[in-house]
């Protein structure tokens, strides 16, 4: 037997591929398939079993697609509902691979198809579970995604999630191995760990929504505070997950069209397309073409696509390092965003050697800062977490996170001047680009973000002043 999990930093999830004896199976795949099927042939196995913990929200799986290349068939947990073929188990149903099984224990709450896999070894010993959504590291799976599909509140699904957890995977052994679905930095809870596998008898002891003797409420109320409103691209991702997609490689094949710089303006007419800048926010800022986006390929890409493009509909043409255009697509198409046009042939260095107009973002150094800011007077605007900000911020800063930025961009006056950062420049270029999309001119973006500023003398604090509007 062997288990080998297969992480995904930008979207902080864990895939799983277990094999025994001739036979393997994956649990929750990502998009692109193309690498298990190679794996599968490398280690000369037979893919028995696709299972999906759940109904994805932060991200498109690859179940659909490797169903077809293998045939082998789908397995969801209790009252799953997919609009194609798929096993539908029972809870406590077993699945035989090789010599080990793999049992489904029915743990809703998060949603309410939602499913642990519990694999038993070739000695008949519980080994490790698969949790999915419903048990992080340090955390549970969030009990709001699934209000409106399973008709109940988020306190009467987190009730339920206090059950499941309770009387299906508390009960398990200490030494059980936890594989969760996720870990730090997924929207799909509050408080993960860094760590991304553990043991049961390690989250009793640490996990705060596992805590002895915790009663219903206190786990209703634990679990439902703070949560923030889930980014709007999650129900979209859940509809493809259940009905189905285009294939990855249509999606692919799409998204590496080259646009020569002579068309690409009308191509992005025409199709109402959303230019999409990948490349790193220093290069960015130096130079782009007028009304493109940028979001950084090497960071919380998808996520933050996810969060800021929001439809997943929406036409975009891509400008990309060379070389980096089927990454770009790649992790585009794991959250959903399928409708891609192209890309810009050449990338920006052919654009700009053609004479084509660009645009540039007014970035200054953390020491141009330093000398030009008036603490009380100059206004400064952080767009990190609401968390980061509380931590330590800038005297009499505004703390406007970068993903609310369509409701506090409306309170910008376009003729007051403001600085603008984040922790180290990925996510206030995010910012720059929207505001500059939108006609906004009349601010400074700094280079190295709050990093760069809590090296200095500038004036910083950690009170919070709830009351502070822009």
């Amino acid at each position: 037997m062997k288990i080998e999990q297969i992480y995904t930093g930008c979207l902080a999830q864990g895939a799983y591929y277990i094999t025994s004896n001739d036979e393997a199976v994956i649990i929750d795949p990502l998009r692109e398939v193309q690498p298990y099927l190679d794996r599968l042939e490398r280690d000369n196995v037979k893919l028995k079993y696709i299972f999906e913990t759940h109904f994805h929200a932060d991200f498109v799986s690859g179940h659909v697609d490797l169903s077809k290349e293998t045939g082998a068939p789908i397995v969801y947990g209790p009252t799953a509902n997919p609009e194609f073929e798929a096993i539908i188990a029972t809870d406590g149903q077993e699945f035989t691979i090789g010599k080990i099984k793999i049992k489904a224990l029915h743990t809703p709450g998060h949603t309410m198809e939602s499913t642990t896999y519990l694999l038993i070894d070739e000695d008949g010993k519980d080994h490790a579970i698969f949790s999915g959504d419903t048990l992080f590291i340090g955390d549970v799976g969030r009990p709001d995604l699934a209000q409106k599909a399973a008709h109940m509140t988020q306190e009467q699904l987190a009730a339920t999630l206090y059950h499941s957890l309770r009387d299906k995977i508390m009960t398990l052994a200490d030494d059980v191995i936890v594989y969760p679905a996720h870990g730090a930095g997924s929207a799909c809870g509050k408080n993960m760990s860094k760590e991304t596998v553990g043991t049961i008898g390690n989250q009793k002891e640490t996990n705060y929504a596992l805590r002895a003797n915790m009663t219903e409420a206190e786990f209703i109320k634990e679990v439902t505070d703070g949560l923030l409103p889930p980014p709007a691209y999650f129900g979209m991702n859940v509809a493809m997950n259940k009905q189905g997609y285009e294939s990855f490689e249509t999606v692919l094949n799409n998204g590496m069209r080259a646009i020569a710089v002579n068309e690409f303006e009308a191509v992005a007419e025409d199709s109402g397309a959303l230019i999409l800048d990948t490349r790193k926010n220093g290069v960015f800022a130096t130079g782009f073409i007028p009304q493109s986006i940028n979001i950084g390929i090497e960071g919380d890409f998808a996520p933050w696509v996810g969060a800021l493009i929001a439809d997943v509909k929406q036409p975009i043409i891509l400008v990309a390092e060379i070389g980096q255009e089927e990454e770009s697509v790649t992790r585009l198409s794991r959250v959903g965003f399928d409708n891609l046009i192209g890309h810009l042939d050449g990338g920006f260095e052919a654009w700009a050697k053609a004479g084509k107009e660009t645009d540039t973002v007014n970035r200054i150094t953390v020491e141009e800062f330093k000398n030009e800011v008036k603490i009380g007077e100059s206004k400064v605007i952080d767009i990190r977490k609401e968390s980061e900000y509380a931590a330590e911020h800038v005297d009499e800063a505004y703390s406007k996170p970068l993903s609310n930025i369509n409701d506090w961009v409306k309170d910008i006056d376009p003729k007051e001047p403001f600085f603008l950062h984040c922790a180290g420049g990925y996510r206030s270029m995010i910012a720059a680009s929207i505001l500059q999309a939108r006609g906004f001119r009349n601010f400074k973006e700094i280079e190295g973000g709050f990093n760069a500023i809590a090296q200095t003398t500038i004036p910083k604090t950690d009170f919070v002043c709830q009351s502070k509007t822009l």
